[in-house]
């Protein structure tokens, strides 16, 4: 079924037509198919494109490069080959019909049948069609389903959750970006019942729709439904007994100072601040090295009270990793607002915080002015003595608000050295 025109740059765009003219030839069909189409429907800035087409996978290879295009067979057993025309891959993949599944992964068969294509997809919003002309091809109710932001399985959700168990998170983080109200009934009850079938999932696929879902303008609304459905303990058990409520308030205060929406943050803001407890999130997720360390970090950094003086910060942040105080500071603040909210003594905290938080944002990390080899020069020898001597110069300078300048730390250190 075919309702409305798409009017936009992004589909006029020369390469995206080459391709779509390309595979169309001969009797054959191609469509922009799933995200874009979704994401401008919904009025947000689209990222990749990708193309459904009636062409087998090695006749888009070969019609192609033909065209003096470029091709990397990235999942062509699958039917999915990326055309690369202008520097820009697109995605591109032959109709299908699953044939077998289990739960993670599924065998297909190749089709030219747009409507079979379409059921064998998870949801109606991303069974969305758009021809190179821009008319939309509909055959779920992917529309209206737009149209009242509502996400919901085709078909029947048990039976599409069982093809893929990631389709349960894959359902709250669709919510999280584009629901509205509560989430449908039947696939929330379906989430519910089958989410013990997250655990056959690979920790890098949960962690890949955890982090999306978290970088979502507000996915407070979804983090509770996982709730509610026991999704999100059996996925992040250390949340079950320390609560998610810190989720809103932090939400509000990124909006309120303008934050960048941090994907790890949010994650510290529904974990006890527990270093164990981090690891073993870091452990279970297989985080990237950079994510690991943040998150760790956060839970070894020392709380800070909102009394603090900038001078005394100043000396905190520099024996301290930074970046993990900082990110402490923003969630005592948004924590301090929320409880502003019900009790004004709390205001005093929010505005001291609040000074901390740019006082840490702008802070710049000072050098000591001595190392080894001035410590040499000043009459020491390498070895333990030489190194604890350095250590209490530096505490020193520290103690005197970075003040001692280099000449009077070289005086004390050949004092010290005898």
């Amino acid at each position: 079924m075919s309702v409305g025109k798409i009017e936009a740059d992004w589909l006029r765009d020369e390469r995206l037509q080459s391709i779509l003219g390309v595979l169309a030839a001969d009797g054959e069909e191609a469509r922009v198919v799933g995200g874009a189409v979704r994401t401008h429907l919904f009025g947000e800035p689209i990222g990749d494109v990708d193309i459904a087409t009636t062409c087998p996978p090695e006749e888009t290879v070969r019609r192609a490069e033909a065209a003096g295009m470029k091709t990397v067979p990235s999942g062509i057993e699958h039917g999915t080959v990326i055309i690369v025309a202008g520097h820009q891959g697109f995605e591109t993949t032959t109709l299908r019909e699953d044939v077998e599944t289990d739960g993670r992964r599924a065998k297909v068969r190749f089709g030219r049948d747009w409507e079979a294509d379409a059921r064998r997809r998870d949801f109606t919003v991303n069974a969305l069609y758009c021809e190179a002309d821009g008319t939309i091809v509909d055959h779920v109710g992917g529309l209206a389903d737009i149209e009242a932001r509502a996400i919901r399985f085709i078909g029947e959700p048990e039976e599409r959750i069982r093809e893929d168990y990631l389709r349960i998170l894959r359902f709250f983080r669709f919510f999280a970006w584009y629901g509205t109200g509560r989430p449908d009934t039947h696939g929330l009850l379906a989430c519910t019942r089958l989410k013990d079938g997250l655990s056959g999932l690979s920790a890098e696929r949960i962690w890949t729709e955890m982090r999306r879902l978290l970088e979502a303008p507000d996915p407070s609304r979804a983090i509770l439904w996982m709730r509610q459905a026991g999704v999100l303990t059996r996925v992040l058990p250390e949340s079950e007994k320390w609560g998610i409520d810190a989720m809103r308030p932090l939400i509000d205060a990124e909006r309120a100072f303008k934050w960048q929406p941090q994907a790890l943050l949010r994650l510290a803001a529904i974990i006890p601040h527990m270093p164990d407890r981090a690891a073993a999130v870091a452990e279970r997720w297989k985080l990237s090295n950079a994510e690991r360390d943040r998150l760790i970090d956060w839970a070894e950094a020392p709380d800070v009270k909102p009394d603090l003086s900038e001078a005394a910060f100043a000396k905190l942040l520099y024996r301290s990793k930074p970046h993990a105080v900082q990110d402490r500071v923003r969630l005592a603040l948004a924590s301090a607002r929320a409880k502003a909210n019900d009790n004004p003594e709390w205001l005093e905290a929010v505005a001291n915080y609040a000074r901390l938080t740019r006082f840490a944002e702008s802070w710049k990390k000072p050098k000591f002015p001595l190392a080894g080899a001035d410590m040499i020069d000043a009459g020491f020898s390498q070895g333990p003595r030489m190194g604890q001597a350095l250590r209490d110069l530096e505490e020193r300078w520290i103690e005197s608000g970075f003040r001692l300048d280099r000449d009077t730390l070289l005086d004390e250190a050949k004092s010290l050295s005898g």
